[in-house]
C-alpha cells in the first residue's frame, strides 16, 4: 500500500523536472500502484570487480567479480512485492523520459520513531551519472524531513557505485545497523544520514 507523505499533497512531486546532459527532460513523479508493473522496464543490471566491507569501524574493498542481471518481468514482481511487504515502503516515486520509467525509489517514514528508511533506488543502467538518481534521493530526503525523521537509513549494495553514491551524498556506514535489516541483507554496507 502507498500512502500520500505526511501534510503534503499525493501528487507534490508532479512536474518536477530535470535536465539530463543530453537535454533530455527527466519528470519525478509519484508512482501509483499501478505504475509499478512499468518497473520491469528498468535495466539494473552492473558488474563490478571488488565489493565494500565494513569491519571493525574501516570501510575496505576487497576483490572479487560480481555481475547483477536485469530482471525479468516476474522477478521485479517478487522483489516489488518485498520492498512493499518486508521492507513496507509507504511512498514510491519515479522518473520519466516521456512515458517511460527509467528510475524508481522508495522509502519507508518510520524504520524507527526518529529514523526513515530508503527501501530502493534504482535507475535503468543506459540513465545513470546523469543526476536521475540524485534528483530521486533529493526528492525521499525532502519527503524523509517533512515526516520529522531526523535520520535517512539505507542498506545499501556494497559496490563502488553504490557506497560512491552515497558517500557523495552525506551517508557513512553505521556501527549501530537495524538488526532485522542486516538479517535480511548482511553484505549490503548499513549507512546513515543526518537529515
Amino acid at each position: 500500500m502507498l500512502h500520500p507523505a505526511p501534510g503534503s499533497d499525493a501528487d507534490m512531486v508532479e512536474g518536477e523536472r530535470c535536465t539530463m546532459s543530453h537535454e533530455r527532460a527527466i519528470t519525478i513523479r509519484r508512482l501509483s500502484e499501478n505504475d509499478l508493473r512499468l518497473a520491469q522496464g528498468i535495466d539494473v543490471s552492473e558488474e563490478g570487480q571488488s565489493v565494500f566491507r565494513y569491519i571493525n569501524g574501516e570501510l575496505t574493498t576487497e576483490p572479487r567479480k560480481w555481475h547483477r542481471p536485469a530482471l525479468d518481468a516476474p522477478r521485479w514482481e517478487r522483489t516489488i512485492t518485498t520492498w512493499a511487504q518486508v521492507h513496507r515502503w509507504d511512498v514510491v516515486i519515479g522518473a520519466f523520459d516521456g512515458a517511460t520509467l527509467i528510475g524508481m525509489a522508495s522509502l519507508r517514514y518510520r524504520l524507527t520513531e526518529t529514523v526513515a528508511q530508503l527501501v530502493s533506488l534504482h535507475v535503468s543502467r543506459a540513465y545513470r551519472r546523469h543526476g536521475v538518481a540524485t534528483r530521486l534521493l533529493q526528492e525521499l530526503m525532502r519527503l524523509a524531513r517533512q515526516s520529522n525523521a531526523r535520520e535517512l537509513y539505507v542498506s545499501a549494495t556494497p559496490s563502488a557505485s553504490a557506497i560512491g553514491f552515497y558517500t557523495r551524498h552525506g551517508f557513512a556506514p553505521t556501527a549501530h545497523v537495524n538488526q532485522r535489516l542486516y538479517d535480511l541483507e548482511p553484505e549490503d554496507i548499513h549507512m546513515t544520514l543526518t537529515l
